[in-house]
């Protein structure tokens, strides 16, 4: 890796979320490989072992995340990647780490699907990521970057918030973003400032109280309270960290909404359409858990057209019908995998017009 004169490193996203895992202070890393994923633990066989971490290719996905339960529980900060298939193995294991009250990162470089799919670009990992994927209603942090930088940026704060709030946090972006290359400004962190975990594993010194992490609540009223207690949490993180990006949205008739690799691609076409007198505008979640439902509701008050585009049938489009205003109506524009290749800004900007001209009807009844 060189940095350039502007100071500037160019790489590729993948490789980011794993300069970004050390930056963090992760100290253990456990993984599988799999397609469009691989550079992840590439990359820190390498170099977390140059940093007194441990890297450990497990026997399968199922053995990784467990391993990632096992280090959570003992207070360092650990990590786990994967792409769509794996992150289904992984499933039963986060649902542990959600019931113990764990922190941990995991990376969901996402990859067409159902089964084995393929390695083209998809968004449709959204449902699993952001309804918890596994067993008994829990949910975890969910963040998607939408360029090489914000891989780098949003896994360093997957760790922070994580750790916050004791919750597993899911890096979420499909394997355009992992695979393509820019230059990021990196952030060295001289010393990194971790929480208390005072509950953490460590077993028994003198005196001292054992400390027991663990999932099963069998008393009276235990499993109830923890429940709410867990969804208390979830409204914590709905009041204080909800993130999202607005382009042009004040005077917009018509708001584009997208997340992602697709979110880039939005960007330029709404450009492009306002170039041509279109008063059109973006609203990108960053948070997919917690979403910005308030940022959506307060964008309905004024503009009650929104066209969602996703690759995919269609999956966040849901909570984004679920965040507007009743009166306000959502446009969908998909594009599943097996296409070959991402759509185009030419193509979303047809997409556009098409759906503006619904607009401009619909205001002139």
């Amino acid at each position: 890796m060189s940095v350039n004169e502007t100071g500037k490193v160019f790489i590729k996203g993948n490789e980011a979320v794993a300069m970004a895992a050390l930056e963090a202070g992760c100290k253990c890393y456990f993984g599988y490989p799999i397609t469009p994923q691989s550079d992840i633990p590439e990359y820190l066989s390498r170099e977390l072992v140059k940093r007194g971490g441990v890297f450990i290719q497990a026997e399968s996905e199922i053995g990784a995340i467990n391993m990632l339960l096992g280090a959570s529980a003992t207070g360092v900060r650990a990590m786990t990647s994967s792409s769509g298939p794996g992150i289904s193995l992984k499933q039963e294991g986060i649902s542990y780490m959600a019931g113990a009250e764990l922190p941990g990162v995991i990376v969901d470089i996402m990859r067409a699907g159902p089964g084995l799919g393929g390695i083209d670009a998809s968004q449709a990992d959204y449902f699993q990521a952001t309804r918890g994927g596994g067993h008994g209603g829990y949910r975890i942090i969910v963040l998607a970057p939408a360029s090489v930088q914000e891989m780098y940026d949003l896994t360093m704060l997957a760790f922070d918030l994580s750790d916050q709030y004791r919750i597993p946090a899911l890096v979420l972006a499909d394997s355009a973003i992992g695979q393509m290359k820019e230059s990021i400004v990196l952030n060295a962190r001289k010393q990194i400032s971790l929480p208390d975990k005072s509950w953490a594993v460590r077993g028994r010194a003198g005196d001292d109280q054992q400390n027991v992490v663990k999932s099963l609540y069998l008393g009276d009223g235990e499993m109830e309270a923890f429940h709410w207690k867990m969804h208390a949490r979830y409204q914590t993180l709905s009041d204080y960290e909800c993130r999202w990006e607005e382009v042009m949205t004040t005077d917009a008739k018509l708001i584009v909404t997208a997340f992602g690799s697709t979110s880039r691609i939005a960007k330029t076409a709404i450009t492009m359409a306002r170039e041509e007198g279109l008063k059109v505008g973006l609203m990108r979640p960053i948070s997919l858990f917690p979403f910005p439902k308030k940022a959506y509701a307060q964008l309905s008050d004024h503009c009650k057209y929104f066209l969602d585009i996703e690759l995919s049938t269609g999956q966040m489009i849901d909570d984004v019908r679920l965040s507007v205003a009743r009166d306000a109506e959502v446009f969908f524009y998909g594009r599943p995998p097996g296409a070959g290749s991402l759509p185009t800004p030419e193509e979303l900007l047809e997409q556009i017009k098409k759906f503006y001209q619904t607009v401009i009807s619909h205001q002139g009844d």
